[in-house]
């Protein structure tokens, strides 16, 4: 019978795609890993892996196998919920990853409304952006990721995933109330010369702001290029920028500023997904819970 450690470690290589991330990711050594692999070869009775220069890659029949590996972990992880849901309490350690404003506005109030109704349960919060968050999801590194989605740049549900949505929050141009800045008028379209602060463009929510000033017309002077929205709103609350912010920032922190509406109302879309083997586990069930309290 194959060994399903091994079909781990199969699979970790078909995600991560080198021995040495494989090794740092299970805490192995790499000639562990190789160990494992020509053990499940010789289990498999079929070539799993290829050389391909200095590294391997795994061949058709040992990425069917990766499919099946799949199946088998998350009809263990169903397994491990029902039995946890069978305790009289809601206990263990939840992996959580989440980007930074909802880490800043919703995660402490969570966490709170936790240790009161289940006391014995530890939630770990790792800030990551969606894409690591997400490739963490699949590696089984966090079991619940904190994902938002912007207008015109719809995500796929993966297979194997579970999506529950959380929260409507209004995208707003922010500006300075004071200083040069406070006398331009709160339209992006007539804002082609004014500095902005922005989240880089390789991430959503830069990649989409600059999509809306391309709308206007303008490709925007980006003179703070940043993805923490705290510094945007400082730059823009002291006068030296002007910003796009979701509605959950800009409440807390953009008081004394001008918040205005941007052309047809966006907003992003916030949520959680978690492996659908795992998303039955009452740990979860109870951080969804808790987040969507707050939420509301």
């Amino acid at each position: 019978m194959l060994n399903v450690t091994r079909l781990r470690v199969l699979r970790e290589l078909h995600l991560r795609g080198t021995l040495a991330a494989v090794a740092d990711a299970m805490s192995y050594t790499p000639s562990a890993v190789s160990q494992q692999l020509s053990q499940l070869e010789r289990e498999a009775g079929v070539p799993l892996l290829e050389k391909v220069g200095r590294g391997v890659r795994l061949t058709p029949r040992a990425i069917t196998l990766v499919d099946h590996t799949e199946a088998i972990l998350a009809r263990l992880e169903l397994a491990e919920s029902e039995l946890a849901a069978a305790q009289p309490d809601v206990q263990g350690t939840l992996r959580v990853a989440s980007f930074q404003s909802v880490v800043l506005e919703l995660a402490p109030a969570a966490l709170t409304l936790l240790a009161e109704r289940h006391p014995r349960l530890q939630v770990e919060i790792t800030q990551r952006d969606e894409t690591l968050g997400s490739r963490g999801l699949l590696a089984h590194e966090f079991d619940v990721v904190l994902g938002e989605e912007f207008p015109g740049r719809p995500h796929e549900i993966r297979a194997g995933v579970d999506r529950e949505n959380l929260l409507r929050d209004p995208l707003l141009l922010a500006m300075p109330s004071h200083g040069p800045l406070a006398e331009l008028p709160a339209d992006v379209a007539r804002l082609a010369d004014a500095p902005w602060a922005l989240d880089p463009a390789g991430l959503a929510m830069g990649a989409w702001s600059r999509d809306v000033c391309r709308a206007a017309g303008f490709e925007p002077d980006v003179r703070f290029d940043t993805p923490d929205p705290l510094l945007q709103a400082h730059l823009v609350r002291s006068g030296h920028a002007v910003a796009m912010l979701p509605s959950l920032i800009a409440d807390a922190h953009l008081h004394g500023t001008r918040l205005s509406r941007l052309p047809g109302d966006p907003h992003r879309h916030l949520y959680t997904v978690a492996r659908a083997g795992r998303s039955g586990h009452p740990a979860i069930r109870a951080f969804r819970s808790a987040l969507a309290h707050v939420a509301r």
